[in-house]
């Protein structure tokens, strides 16, 4: 098992210590290294569905990582239905980012070096899916917030992608925080910080409840940093400054699914407790209406493809937050994601790759002609999350919002309708994209001649994921659900409030509107520039619905205040009355020293005046 890891662990150290001696092959060994993991895990989730349902998990020790006192936590690994889909996610549709990158980064000075840092991202990834406890999989967590920081800011000489790669460190260091806290309750709690131990003791219902939320609580805020959920959305998108297969192994197979990999796997902790699933659901709806609204805004196609995967990772939060069987269908969905939203990220930077790096849709248009295979490709894709009958998103999506529906009182209301009417957002801003890229008149710059299809290297992995795209939510839908019963348990469902029959013509009905409305609108194309508007609505999207500046308002700006104030406080404070100290020493020093004159009529003056004064002391305490 540890082979996983060790695996494109290995590869990225030998591509980063033999540096530019394998500038030549780096790329071919880093693309290997995940074709042998991949392989590997084939065999090892074989070999698991071949035993019972209650005895699919195998573990590993493979030492003491820390023993200090009561303090005891082993380096283990845990192989079960939970973690081995997600191992087959990272290391497959990682895989075929791998060898798209080959054809995309070929001209890159920096390519050997970007095959490693893409191998250490896997191995961080696989680490964290795989741990045993909860120490082993914030080991992975960290180790993917290195990777993402050194990817995002691979082009390092661009200030923006430099402040980009600061940006998602940093915003996800708020996250880490919360998980951190969780981790340190647990220990507290249970004297152990491993799955089983944590998960029974809860279970057993001898934990207070507010210690149960507390730890549900900051486990989300570390799943909301990771997987760019509200508050903590706006790094997201802004890590497009890394080259387009960053973006893809981030958004669709690796980090991006970490939050809903922890909410999945603490599941015992959030059904314990409904205040903490009822925040984990709030979050996602929020989150999915927040990022189909600023989609529906943006006219750089990696930024549109960014916040759709914010909101579609709002859709994971509410799944794995509505708790029983939805825990399943967050999963479902996760994988099917990962499939077109690789598939279209990629496909995006096909379309880069033949115009010059352009990312500007209201630049694009008529592509459908010159890049057959990538309009093929990226159709599969959009007729994938956007759900239409009977593609993948269809089969993952809908059962979410049927979930959401059946929830008791007004909950059920209140996050139906916001799945619902996400999915009719989600069709107006892909069905956007989609005409302004690839149908209407051409609207390209001066400097592009004729653009040109990608070579097969990168249009391969394409229609790989373009038909994973197309059939896998069908595939999945019911075989990943019993896949899963061992790690969620069997579920009762809960009472109908709306049949599946009228949430799927209902979310067909605005699934349609949003296509026929976006395709009346930019049928045509649109104008070259954004034009102002009075819509306080569109505006707001613009801006990103203002979050980058609640940040700057609500943290950076009192972080700022208050660091100057202590910069005040310490040169006018401490430094002062440190100087002023040492100058009261010196001036009292320098005036001793005009007594010391070398004049014997001023040292017989000084005496004189001495014994003046200790006489007229004696006297007047003698008749005072």
């Amino acid at each position: 098992m540890w082979l996983l890891i060790a695996l494109p662990l290995a590869g990225a150290a030998i591509l980063l210590l033999l540096g530019k001696r394998s500038d030549k092959w780096g790329h071919l060994l880093g693309t290997a290294t995940v074709a042998a993991a991949f392989a590997l895990g084939l065999v090892y989730f074989f070999q698991l569905s071949d035993l019972p349902d209650d005895s699919r998990s195998a573990y590993l020790n493979l030492f003491t990582f820390i023993d200090t006192g009561s303090f005891n936590v082993n380096a283990s690994l845990l192989f079960d239905p939970l973690s081995a889909v997600f191992v087959l996610l990272i290391t497959g549709v990682g895989l075929l980012i791998h060898i798209y990158s080959i054809g995309y980064m070929a001209h890159d000075e920096g390519r050997r070096r970007f095959f490693a840092y893409l191998n250490l991202f896997v191995a961080s990834m696989l680490l964290l899916v795989l741990g045993n406890n909860y120490v082993m999989m914030f080991v992975g967590w960290e180790g993917v917030g290195v990777a993402s920081y050194l990817l995002i800011s691979f082009w390092f000489i661009r200030p923006s992608a430099a402040t980009a790669g600061k940006k998602a460190f940093l915003m996800n260091r708020v996250g880490d925080a919360g998980f951190l806290i969780a981790i340190f309750l647990m220990f507290v709690a249970f004297g152990s910080t491993d799955f089983q131990v944590v998960f029974n003791g809860t279970l057993a219902g001898n934990l207070a409840s507010g210690t149960v939320l507390a730890i549900g609580l900051f486990l989300l805020v570390g799943a909301c940093g990771k997987s760019g959920q509200f508050p903590l959305q706006t790094w997201l998108p802004d890590a497009m400054e890394g080259p387009t297969p960053v973006s893809a192994l981030i958004h669709a197979a690796t980090m991006v699914t970490a939050g809903v990999y922890l909410i999945a796997r603490s599941h015992a902790i959030f059904s314990a407790n409904e205040t903490a699933q009822l925040v984990v659901v709030s979050i996602g709806a929020l989150t999915l209406l927040i990022g189909a609204i600023i989609g529906c805004a943006k006219d750089d196609i990696k930024r549109v493809l960014a916040y759709s995967t914010v909101s579609q990772i709002g859709y994971m939060f509410l799944a794995v937050g509505l708790g029983g069987a939805a825990y399943a269908l967050g999963i479902i969905h996760l994988l099917a994601h990962g499939f077109f939203k690789a598939g279209m990220f990629l496909g995006a930077g096909s379309v880069m790759h033949g115009m010059n790096d352009q990312v500007n849709i209201r630049r694009f248009g008529g592509l459908m002609k010159y890049m057959p295979i990538t309009y093929g490709t990226f159709l599969a894709g959009y007729v994938a999350i956007i759900g239409i009958i009977p593609f993948s998103g269809y089969w993952t999506k809908d059962p979410i919002i049927l979930a959401a529906f059946n929830q008791e009182g007004w909950k059920g209301w209140v996050f139906g309708s916001a799945a619902l009417l996400g999915a009719g957002l989600t069709a107006f801003y892909m069905s956007r994209m989609f005409f302004l890229t690839f149908h209407g008149p051409k609207r390209w710059t001066e400097d592009i001649k004729k653009p040109h299809e990608s070579p097969l290297i990168m249009t391969i992995p394409l229609i790989v994921l373009a038909f994973g795209s197309l059939a896998a939510g069908w595939l999945m839908s019911t075989s990943v659900v019993d896949w899963l019963t061992p790690v969620f348990g069997q579920t009762t469902a809960h009472e109908e409030k709306m049949s599946h029959l009228t949430v799927t013509v209902l979310t067909m009905a605005l699934v349609v509107l949003g296509v026929v409305v976006a395709f009346l609108l930019f049928r045509r194309g649109t104008a070259l520039e954004e034009q102002p508007t009075r819509s306080i609505v569109v505006q707001a999207a613009r801006q990103n619905l203002y979050a980058d500046r609640f940040n700057e308002l609500v943290f950076e700006l009192p972080g700022r205040l208050l660091t100057r104030a202590l910069v005040w406080v310490d040169n006018r404070g401490v430094d002062g009355v440190v100087n002023g100290l040492a100058a009261a020493v010196g001036g009292g020093s320098a005036r001793l020293r005009r007594a010391q004159t070398g004049y014997v009529r001023s040292y017989a003056l000084s005496i004189l005046s001495g014994a003046v004064v200790v006489v007229a002391a004696l006297l007047v305490v003698t008749f005072g």
